[in-house]
């Protein structure tokens, strides 16, 4: 009896384990060159998921829905600037200048690519919703 038990155990705490790893944790891989020299495309990330965020570190967030075709825009690799009660970075954040508030909103942050000539970030998209990002980034793989 125990030994057949044994392996059933072992199975189901494997499974807990993984399943435990996927929502804490996930990898992705950097397309395009937003982010360089930081990241490269080709480079493979390790995210921390459901964590607090702070100005500086990067993140990944999904894109907005394409209203042609009404399909995810796909995971996007930027650097946070402003976080909540952050004062708003009028200055650096064109689409921003016209806004009433003094401080970043509750669950919103301002983000930017490190490589401006090919980043499309919030410079161009105003803020972003902090429910949209997946993790903040760990490290490189």
């Amino acid at each position: 009896m125990i030994t057949t038990a044994l392996p059933v155990l072992l199975c189901l705490l494997l499974a807990t384990g993984a399943l435990w790893l996927r929502r804490r944790y996930a990898v992705i891989t950097v397309r395009g060159e937003s982010m360089s020299p930081t990241y490269r495309p080709g480079d493979r990330l390790l995210l921390r998921r459901n964590t607090a965020i702070r100005a500086g570190q990067c993140v990944v967030f999904a894109g907005r829905q394409s209203a042609t075709t009404g399909r995810p825009g796909g995971w996007i690799l930027k650097r946070v600037i402003a976080v909540p009660g952050d004062p708003v970075p009028r200055e650096q954040v064109p689409a921003l200048r016209e806004v009433r508030e003094e401080r970043v909103p509750p669950s919103q942050l301002v983000v930017m690519g490190d490589n401006a000539v090919h980043s499309t970030d919030s410079r161009h998209l105003g803020y972003i919703a902090a429910d949209r990002v997946l993790g903040i980034v760990l490290r490189r793989l």
